[in-house]
């Protein structure tokens, strides 16, 4: 019964009229037991008028078990997996156990957010998911997941988790704390239920402390109206576990065995009740004075206990050695490999000290777990496993595992304890290699890439000559973080590590860490090297830093083909966790190469996802490259925003340059030479200055010589020439052209300018600063005419590349001329990077549903970009949109 809860009961009929309006929305009800989180999700589905209604309860026993909670929830519509796109299909079927190749929680997220979205097409759809706190972490990983990309699609999910020593974890969602009922509330609840005497009616009220479930036990109570001597205050679920105790108690004795038993396993089958009942000598009959007594409910099928705190006081309250038996029975009844996992758990529950049986059953879970990609489930199974293990090795071999999942499954600060006992504890290199490589991981979340990359060192060194594969892997991932500490100690041990390693991808690597050390001529060619077979690698680290090491020695094609095909594989593979890192290059890419709106929507979706996914550094270094791409879009306020960002990039040195270049552009822009000159030099020093800010080198001069600094002008150009030489990129060598002729005069600078605008392979961005240059030297020396065209040019391909920012230097150079400049084109450079990113496929012929499974996105959701952004692209159909290349 709802009594009271005006405020609580409007947010959930908010939520469902978003629905009922083709919205998504989601609420997250929190609070203690029996504070009336059920009654109020009973509300939602008799008020959800028309809408499907699914209803799923967390068990507590399947709580460590991956994805058990999504089966409650969507085993019904297994016959819909096959209409999913295909790898969502074999993710979901792969979390229900039918399958064998792993997904993940994020794969599976997006097949689920499918599969809600196929179901909401037939009417509004309401998820009602209680005691969502036992819910397995895979499967509310996949549900969130899910629930947040649900933008356009008539669904509501309310999850209803009790407070205490298990969060539920629902950052971004909205959220209530049901709060206990108020004297008037409560009279009201309990005058609903039963009459009592004034002094029994007072004594219930003061003991229930307003939870509604301790006002309708202790009223129910046939002792509510008799006397009592005071007690102890308790909490109000103290005091309600403590009234169940004293039904359970005055129960026959084989009574309260058969209570425990079903306790124990918590999964409500009276079949296993049944087989592990016979071998304790006890019968379901033994149930029926619990049934009299309204504790438990017997079906043909199912034990169901009225609340869960009944649970939890018949089994807190059962002796130790009781408890251990009813788990021993229950393990020995499950003979079935599908009840594999529930086994072992009762196993490791039935083990007073160390058990290598137990541990080994555990060992298996996990792997089954992993399997079915529940790293979660896999996480706690090994760490049980490990405290089960008596012999050190096992011990240690298993805590390194438990890390590995527990990173996995997100939990970072735990994963690097379990990764420091486990690399103290073993012997054995490899897991020592792999502990520390963890905790590298780590701490480049936590601490900075500088110590990310040391750890790292730490863990390849043992390795070299035992696993040089798997040391060159740990090495690669030392000389990023390096590369991003834009730390030259660091960079130089990782060169004099590799050189011990043979291989090409080795001496690429040796070659990036000479790239960032100054060794141009060398770096290029041993990083030249990887780039011919590098098509040919295939989608993993090793094509992430191909793509990426190509555009460094300035082969900018091959290294946006490289980094594109290795997204889109990810895509195709639904690896949405190593998703927003591949980005991250990828919009690098698409930045220097003067392909903004591609960048921006690239690195929209990325931050979109990185948060999602909880990955907090990535989002800070994503948001970087935002700030960059909106410094030149001329959103200066968000440029400057980035301020905040360089606050947090954790010693991230190239984040904070790549914040810095952009604000110096803004200040550029503004005609701030001198403050954007200062910022420039910081940006162009160092190994920072070496990875894809040496394209920063042509700022540096213009705010050199626009402040009348010609002397500082020079500064850094030789890293340009040398890095423009070696390379051969025409694009390096035209930004050489373009510095030389802003240093020049007269005829000299004509050249240089005219030389420059001729070489082929030269971005839209970096010509148009070019021209725009190239505009304002003619005007200065009265070729009004030349100066006209260059700047017209320079102002069109501004515009349609939505680099913003330059328009009005070029508008104001215009006006010097006596003449008015051309209004804004309107085209693709107004949609929204979303919008953008569906376009496209929709005009390469992909349907709805294809661009929906590419993008992460619900069908629905793509429908409603579409019909946005068709009148910006002033077309009215789908077919329309061929032609068109926004």
């Amino acid at each position: 019964m709802l009594v009271g809860r005006a405020v609580e009961r409007a947010a959930v009929e908010r939520v469902l009229a978003e629905a009922g309006a083709g919205r998504c929305g989601a609420l997250v009800v929190r609070g203690e037991a029996g504070i009336g989180k059920t009654a109020l999700l009973d509300h939602a589905a008799a008020t959800a008028d028309g809408m499907r209604v699914l209803r799923v309860v967390g068990i507590e026993s399947e709580a460590e078990l991956p994805f058990a909670g999504l089966q409650l929830m969507l085993a019904r519509f297994a016959d819909r997996f096959d209409a999913l796109p295909g790898r969502q299909s074999q993710a979901l079927r792969t979390a229900f156990g039918a399958s064998t190749l792993p997904g993940g929680p994020p794969a599976v997220g997006a097949a689920v957010l499918t599969l809600l979205s196929d179901l909401a097409e037939e009417r509004p759809l309401l998820c009602l998911v209680d005691d969502a706190h036992w819910f397995d972490r895979s499967s509310i990983d996949a549900l969130l997941f899910a629930v947040r990309r649900l933008h356009t699609d008539p669904v509501a999910m309310i999850f209803a988790a009790r407070d205490g020593d298990r969060p539920f974890p629902a950052a971004g969602l909205d959220s209530i704390a049901l709060q206990r009922l108020d004297p008037p509330d409560s009279n009201r609840l309990l005058a609903s239920v039963r009459t009592l005497p004034r002094e029994a009616a007072e004594r219930v009220l003061a003991e229930s402390e307003g939870n509604p479930l301790a006002i309708l036990e202790l009223a129910a109570s046939d002792r509510a109206d008799r006397p009592s001597a005071p007690v102890t205050p308790l909490p109000a679920s103290g005091r309600l576990e403590e009234h169940f105790r004293l039904q359970i108690r005055a129960l026959p004795e084989n009574a309260q065995r058969a209570l425990l038993l079903a306790a124990a396993d918590h999964t409500s089958e009276l079949q296993a009740f049944s087989a592990a009942a016979a071998s304790l000598g006890l019968v379901a009959a033994d149930l029926a004075p619990a049934e009299q007594e309204r504790l438990v409910q017997v079906t043909s099928d199912s034990i169901e206990f009225r609340h869960p705190l009944i649970r939890s006081a018949v089994y807190q309250d059962a002796p130790f050695a009781q408890r251990v038996a009813a788990h021993e029975a229950l393990a020995g009844s499950f003979s079935d490999p599908r009840d594999a996992d529930r086994r072992a758990w009762h196993l490791a529950a039935a083990a007073g000290g160390t058990d290598d049986l137990a541990a080994a059953e555990l060992e298996r879970a996990a792997l089954r777990a992993v399997g079915r990609g529940g790293p979660a489930s896999a996480a706690r199974a090994l760490e049980r496993a490990a405290q089960l293990s008596n012999d050190r090795a096992d011990r240690a071999r298993r805590l390194v595992g438990a890390a590995r999942a527990t990173y996995d499954a997100g939990r970072l600060d735990h994963a690097a304890e379990l990764a420091a006992a486990g690399g103290e504890l073993t012997r054995q290199p490899s897991e020592r290699a792999e502990a520390s490589w963890i905790r590298a991981q780590v701490a480049y979340e936590r601490i900075s890439p500088a110590e990310a990359s040391a750890l790292s060192l730490a863990a390849a060194v043992p390795i070299l000559s035992t696993d040089p594969d798997r040391a060159v892997s740990i090495l690669a991932e030392a000389t990023w973080c390096a590369r991003d500490a834009a730390d030259p100690v660091l960079l130089g041990r990782c060169v004099e590590q590799l050189q011990s390693v043979p291989g090409g991808l080795a001496e690429a690597l040796i070659g990036f860490n000479d790239l960032l050390l100054g060794n141009v001529k060398p770096a290029v060619a041993s990083m030249r090297t990887l780039l011919p077979a590098a098509l040919e690698l295939d989608a993993t680290l090793d094509r992430l830093t191909a793509g990426y090491m190509a555009v460094l020695i300035g082969a900018d094609t091959l290294g946006l083909t490289l980094l594109e095909s290795h997204v889109a594989t990810l895509r195709r593979d639904g690896a949405l966790g190593w998703l927003p890192y591949a980005q991250e290059p990828l919009a690098l890419a698409q930045l220097v190469t003067g392909r903004f709106q591609d960048a921006e929507a690239t690195v929209t979706e990325a931050i979109e996802l990185a948060t999602d996914l909880g990955l907090d550094l990535q989002v800070v270094v994503l948001t970087s490259i935002s700030a960059w791409l909106a410094a030149v879009r001329g959103d200066t306020a968000a440029a400057e925003q980035a301020t905040l960002v360089l606050g947090d990039t954790r010693q991230h040195r190239m984040s904070a340059a790549l914040v810095t270049w952009a604000l110096a552009l803004v200040d550029l822009m503004a005609g701030q030479p001198v403050a954007a000159l200062d910022r420039l030099e910081r940006v162009c020093d160092g190994p920072s200055g070496r990875d894809v800010a040496v394209r920063a080198i042509p700022d540096h001069v213009e705010a050199a010589v626009r402040a009348g600094e010609t002397d500082r002008a020079g500064r850094h150009l030789p890293a340009l020439i040398e890095w423009a030489t070696e390379s051969g990129n025409p694009a390096a060598q035209a930004l050489v052209l373009r510095c030389e002729a802003l240093l020049s005069e007269g005829p000299e600078a004509h050249q240089a300018f005219e030389a420059a605008l001729r070489l082929d392979g030269c971005g839209p961005y970096d010509r148009a600063r070019t021209s725009l240059a190239y505009g304002e030297w003619l005007r200065r020396n009265r070729r009004r005419t030349a100066a006209r065209a260059q700047l017209v040019e320079a102002l069109s391909t501004f515009e349609r590349i939505a680099a913003y920012g330059w328009e009005r230097r070029v508008r104001t150079e215009l006006t010097a001329l006596g003449d008015t400049a051309p209004e804004p084109a309107i085209g693709g450079s107004q949609l929204t990077p979303q919008e953008l990113q569906v376009v496209r496929r929709a005009a390469q012929g992909m349907s709805n549903r294809e661009i929906a499974a590419e993008l992460f996105l619900s069908p629905r959701t793509v429908g409603h970009h579409l019909y946005k952004a068709y009148p910006k692209l002033g077309v009215s159909r789908r077919s329309q949109l061929a032609g068109l290349t926004p």
